[in-house]
């Protein structure tokens, strides 16, 4: 910015509030979409005898076979910035295998798709060492993938996977949070892999990815917004052990993902501090609290429901903490509020 001008460099006045949808992401068309997609196909998309919000579930006899796939989303674009994508294949792992822990299922095997408008042996080989150390942290084998080169399509690339998971059938979460629950929860490593248009589109209205970072830990703003997804599925085995009785990854959608445990109203009084970047996005873009809430982790990245009298001892056998409790909803509220999320003065 020059002296005297108060807008950013594509016009917008510096101190606009912005918003997800503003960016580019309206989440209440995203879900509507996909809830348009999975009634074409039938509606019931995760096998018989069970439900999960995080991952299909086939039936195979005396276990379930499940399935999840996503990708890292437009993360990417920062890594194009800086040239470096060493790290977007752990968070193309994570976002698949967090999501299978969640269900309560123990992920085994992924495979990758890599679509892009020309081969590149150089960033070909740092996505592999990424998705090699991804499987890696998960304890899992990758069993192949695709490249796509598709010049027409993609301008620059664009990574998902699948990641297939196997379970008892008792050892499936229920997803149900029940009121008097405990709620406990483990610290995010950033911003990991969902909100990043939002994150962007802040960042950069006054910086370059390649600008020094304005906070310790980082040598860039964009090596800030690459720090990896956090893996979660050292948490599979105490959470069953534990007795959780559902589990929430923290992604798209922030802290609203605790209403996929059921219509309870989830009362946070101790969640683990936003790490600095979630402030320097929060600043720059002059975005809410709300709005922060709704679309980050805001420095916790997952969450399990269980008997309280448990909870104290899955947070020490592990890095968690107690971080809330599970309450009854307001009767009074509208059924498309019955589920709620209290934190840090605000209901969600």
């Amino acid at each position: 910015m020059t002296e005297g001008d108060d807008t950013d460099r594509d016009g917008t006045a510096a101190d606009d509030e912005l918003t997800y949808a503003d960016a580019g992401v309206d989440i209440d068309a995203s879900e509507a979409a996909t809830a348009a997609l999975i009634g074409a196909v039938g509606g019931d998309v995760e096998g018989e005898g069970t439900d999960s919000d995080y991952a299909g579930l086939l039936d195979i006899g005396d276990r379930y076979l499940a399935l999840a796939t996503d990708g890292v989303g437009t993360k990417l674009l920062v890594a194009e910035a800086l040239g470096d994508y060493s790290t977007v294949g752990i968070d193309c792992i994570a976002m698949n295998v967090n999501d299978l822990v969640a269900a309560g299922v123990r992920p085994v095997a992924f495979v990758d798709y890599l679509a892009v408008d020309e081969p590149d042996e150089r960033f070909a080989e740092q996505v592999g060492e990424g998705l090699a150390r991804g499987a890696e942290l998960a304890d899992m084998e990758l069993v192949g993938g695709e490249t796509a080169v598709m010049p027409d399509v993609i301008s620059g690339l664009d990574l998902a996977g699948t990641c297939a998971g196997l379970a008892a059938k008792d050892a499936v979460f229920d997803g149900a949070a029940r009121p008097g629950d405990a709620l406990v929860g483990w610290e995010s490593s950033g911003i990991h892999s969902n909100g990043l248009t939002l994150a962007r589109e802040a960042a950069t209205r006054e910086h370059a990815y390649t600008d020094p970072c304005p906070f310790e830990g980082y040598g860039t703003v964009g090596e800030a917004l690459l720090e990896p997804t956090r893996i979660y599925a050292d948490l599979l085995d105490p959470l069953r052990s534990h007795g959780a009785r559902g589990a929430a990854h923290v992604t798209g959608g922030g802290w609203t993902n605790l209403t996929r445990l059921g219509d309870r109203r989830y009362v946070v009084d101790d969640a683990f501090d936003p790490q600095p970047v979630f402030e320097f996005v929060q600043s720059e873009g002059s975005v809410s609290d709300e709005e922060m809430h709704r679309t980050f982790n805001m420095g916790t990245g997952f969450v399990a429901a269980l008997d309280p009298e448990a909870a104290e001892s899955l947070a020490a056998a592990t890095d968690g903490r107690v971080i809330g409790r599970v309450a009854e909803t307001d009767a009074t509220a509208a059924d498309d509020e019955a589920g709620t999320v209290s934190i840090r003065g605000m209901e969600l």
